[in-house]
């Protein structure tokens, strides 16, 4: 059974998602203040995070900011509809995906499924690959990345955006199968969080790879369709 931490102020939400979630299999344990939230997801282990913006003591913002500094527990952010600063704040923090409030409990459950299943095929697989482009090493063992050997630290989100990425070098990935692959939905033209987290993975790597030719574009953006990886050797 997967354990769901929720974090949010309001109590009778938390007692109607608590009541949705288990009747879905699912072990839901609610806080209602940021402080405990962070002191409860670093003391115990959970597989999920649900994490409202508007928290008493801490907002959900620096909760998440401070959670990321020391776990990977995927995080879906609750946030007010119509919210983008919250939202892309949320993601460029890391959290792996985000929902407007109020929200359809069909969408919820939707949602959770599906971080949690690309979160336990990446557990689940036993096979050690690494996959190298130019600069950068992904290995799928340990789910680490180098760039010309230094660690690179990116989110479980933004490691599979980067897989993606790599398979396909010179090739171009719409953003529809990069929603589908990576966030495990179906596209939505006026969602933007796909290009958010690429956003925070071209930040972390580097715009550029500098080659014997000269400096190359590392992930390039296709206008209206989607972003291609440079297909470079050195």
């Amino acid at each position: 059974m997967e354990r769901v931490l929720l974090i949010d102020d309001d109590v009778e939400l938390c007692e109607l998602v608590g009541e949705l979630l288990a009747a879905e299999g699912f072990a839901v344990e609610c806080v209602h203040d940021g402080e405990a939230g962070v002191q409860r997801a670093a003391n115990e282990q959970f597989d999920l995070l649900l994490l409202d913006v508007m928290l008493p003591k801490l907002n959900g913002l620096e909760v998440l900011r401070r959670l990321r500094q020391r776990s990977n527990t995927p995080v879906l952010m609750l946030t007010a509809r119509g919210d983008d600063v919250d939202r892309i704040v949320g993601l460029e923090l890391g959290a792996d995906d985000y929902l407007p409030k109020p929200f359809n409990p069909r969408e919820l459950t939707a949602r959770i499924r599906a971080i949690l299943r690309r979160t336990q095929a990446q557990t689940s697989s036993a096979k050690h690959e690494r996959l190298v482009i130019g600069d950068v090493e992904l290995d799928k063992g340990t789910r680490t990345v180098r760039r010309g050997g230094t660690l690179i630290d990116l989110t479980s989100l933004e490691f599979d955006l980067l897989e993606v990425l790599l398979r396909a070098a010179g090739r171009v990935v719409t953003r529809e199968q990069l929603v589908k692959d990576v966030l495990g939905r179906e596209f939505n033209p006026f969602d933007r969080s796909i290009d958010m987290h690429l956003s925070n993975l071209r930040k972390k790597l580097g715009h550029e790879i500098n080659t014997a030719a000269g400096a190359v574009e590392r992930i390039k953006s296709v206008r209206g369709v989607g972003y291609i990886y440079a297909a470079v050797s050195q």
